[in-house]
């Protein structure tokens, strides 16, 4: 049975909705692989991303597919090559967050199908996945970016960790950690490197690269759910007057005047997570501009020459609208994924930081 479709009133129908899961699924090549647009490369994050939007939207066979992609994709120590273009490998490094997003996907296709068979498939996988990424976790807690491959032998680590993907990868470990208990196959070592990374995201955000002037580094240890309570609040005002242009957006890098429609839903998603409902409800009616014909949507708009750029239209961004929609209705139980609410805590112990224990506080610290 399908999934009754997301509705944001005053914003977009089901009807609406269901267009735009179509448009992803017009784009999925054969494979099962969803590029970022119609020619261009498929990356596991977005690809995964793309598929619990098609769940969302109507479209499950489309969505099994993309992700018996992902399992012939996977590489025997479970990460994935960072592209593919036409099922050939053009980048072959990989980069944790995008192969630690499959636990996310997994997590949501059971929230919203309660189906065991499919998780007891795609569990194997997620296991290998998430094993891969905690080897790569540094002394201060934050997970390196990626690691080179070169004719599939592992290489050089690249030791730097990025804001937003050890945020993303904060969240997958916690479905990890989800999906190992409904598996009855407890894994200890994901919940010791999900606190050291919840506490690093916290308190460190300094010993990570500097990305600020990217959005993305501004709201997404909020939308990984590492952050919450006062501590959310105020890092939201921090930057809201240097990345949110009213009527239109937010901006995906501070000094350029191009507001994204991906980023733009992402922070909706992490707004309604801590409560801001009325702020979040307000920014996914702004960036409806970069709505297109057959639900199609604009990656971005340069608003002082007032022109759609890049000229393409991204199942990523496609993705975010529906996955932001369902969160805002809550149409479906996968509406609950950036909430974060059937997701475990983490306590913070065995820090190499310096810092000590502080194994009662987990997730709830927010000083």
């Amino acid at each position: 049975m399908l999934p009754d479709l997301p509705a944001v009133p005053g914003v977009l129908s089901a009807h609406e909705i269901a267009e735009t899961a179509a448009s992803i699924a017009a784009m999925q090549e054969p494979s099962g692989a969803i590029p970022w647009t119609t020619g261009e490369h498929t990356d596991v994050w977005n690809h995964v991303e793309a598929a619990m939007a098609l769940l969302v939207g109507g479209q499950a066979e489309a969505s099994d597919r993309a992700y018996e992609w992902a399992l012939e994709l996977q590489r025997p120590d479970g990460s994935w090559p960072m592209k593919i273009v036409a099922g050939e490998v053009e980048d072959a490094s990989g980069e944790t967050n995008m192969s630690a997003y499959l636990a996310v996907g997994v997590w949501h296709n059971w929230l919203v199908r309660q189906d065991l068979q499919f998780v007891r498939r795609y569990w194997p996988a997620v296991r290998r996945a998430l094993d891969w990424v905690v080897s790569l976790q540094l002394p201060f807690g934050g997970i390196a970016w990626s690691r080179e491959y070169h004719d599939g032998v592992p290489g050089r680590v690249n030791a730097d960790a990025l804001v937003a993907g050890s945020s993303s990868i904060h969240q997958a470990l916690a479905a990890g950690v989800a999906l190992a208990d409904l598996m009855g196959e407890p894994q200890p070592g994901w919940e010791l490197a999900g606190g050291r990374l919840a506490h690093a995201l916290r308190e460190h955000r300094d010993e990570f690269l500097d990305k600020s002037r990217y959005s993305m580094d501004w709201y997404y240890p909020i939308l990984g759910g590492a952050v919450r309570g006062p501590a959310a609040a105020r890092l939201v005002e921090d930057r809201w007057d240097t990345f949110v242009v009213p009527d239109l957006g937010i901006l995906c890098v501070s000094t350029n005047p191009w507001v994204t429609g991906a980023e733009t839903c992402e922070l909706v998603m992490a707004l309604d997570a801590i409560g801001q409902r009325e702020r979040a409800t307000r920014l996914f009616a702004d960036m409806q501009h970069l709505r297109s014909d057959q639900g199609r949507y604009w990656t971005g708009y340069v608003y002082p020459d007032e022109v759609n750029w890049p000229a393409e239209h991204t199942t990523y961004t496609a993705a975010a609208v529906i996955l932001a929609a369902d969160q805002l209705s809550g149409a479906t139980a996968g509406s609950d994924i950036m909430r974060g609410t059937s997701l475990p805590d983490f306590s913070e112990i065995a820090l190499e930081c310096g810092c000590g224990s502080a194994s009662s506080l987990g997730r709830a610290r927010v000083t």
